[in-house]
């Protein structure tokens, strides 16, 4: 399912920055679990806000822009657009959802089986071809990712019914990066981000007033919490992320999201003084060697 970028406003440069963006861009994602928990709002209301806020520089970036690339011409192109979001929203929603149902560890671990998802409808539905190596690393990030979560030992103590809400949150996940990188073929960064985005923020912004109420932040920090979770991991995070998946295959950029739980690791280690263990340290690195060794295959997924 590669994409081609002849059709796009951005140029065609080396693999090595889109890999780069696709790095960052993980890594920016990586962060957000952190901003979720210092938030003052509930997790509802603090994805409202990760895309709300998020409008604001892509907007600003939009109307900056001399080169807008392809419009949408008719409703099956608005339709295209706006579907990523519809995906994402109910991602976070079920992602959010099943945290406060299950472990902590088995929601993290669960959702992060989107690059299996991303994999597997690649293959059905689009007749990608997943080599073996691929495979290999595919297996590998996602047994570090356990490691990471304290071990087999640490995924027996979670509700059946939160697990498969954190399983479908995985499953939306994949539908959206297979939905971005659809979309990168015939529209740029900017516009997909925007309609995206906003699209995304129309659908939570019921689902967190119904079930939440209180939307507001009360504090100057309160508010620094979500405008860092719209600025850094949606509109520079996503944006990074669909910028690559121009020019990555959708399986490998899906595996490269495995990062975030190592990021977030990290971050929690620095800011809330969160011990790194032995076992988090080798569940960390066992990710990066998966990653490495998907890296090298030639899956046209």
């Amino acid at each position: 399912m590669s994409q081609p970028a002849s059709t796009l406003s951005e140029g065609s440069p080396s693999n090595r920055f889109p890999l780069a963006a696709l790095i960052l861009g993980g890594a920016a994602i990586g962060g957000s679990p952190i901003f979720v928990r210092l938030s003052e709002v509930g997790p509802m209301a603090t994805a409202f806000w990760r895309v709300a806020l998020a409008l604001i520089p892509i907007v600003i970036v939009s109307l900056m822009k001399k080169e807008r690339g392809p419009r949408p011409q008719n409703l099956s192109d608005y339709g295209l657009l706006i579907l990523p979001g519809v995906m994402l929203s109910l991602d976070l929603a079920a992602w959010h959802l099943s945290i406060t149902m299950t472990s902590v560890a088995n929601a993290t671990l669960l959702a992060n089986l989107a690059p299996v998802f991303v994999t597997v409808i690649a293959f059905l539905f689009f007749k990608a071809r997943i080599s073996r190596v691929f495979l290999l690393g595919l297996a590998l990030a996602l047994a570090g990712v356990i490691v990471l979560k304290g071990g087999p030992a640490a995924i027996g103590n979670g509700d059946l019914h939160g697990d498969g809400l954190a399983t479908t949150a995985a499953f939306f996940y994949a539908c959206y990066i297979l939905a971005l990188g659809s979309l990168r073929s015939r529209f740029d960064t900017t516009r997909i981000m925007l309609w995206s985005t906003a699209s995304a923020a129309i659908c939570i912004f019921p689902v967190a007033f119904f079930i939440e109420g209180h939307m507001l932040p009360m504090t100057v920090y309160g508010w620094s919490m979500v405008f860092g979770l719209a600025f850094i991991s949606h509109a520079g995070g996503q944006a990074a992320i669909t910028y690559a998946l121009a020019y990555l295959p959708p399986a490998f950029s899906s595996l490269t999201l495995l990062l975030q739980p190592v990021v977030a690791a990290i971050l929690a280690w620095a800011l809330l003084n969160e011990a790194i263990g032995t076992m988090q340290a080798l569940g960390g690195a066992v990710v990066l060697a998966g990653i490495m060794v998907a890296r090298t295959s030639r899956s046209s997924a």
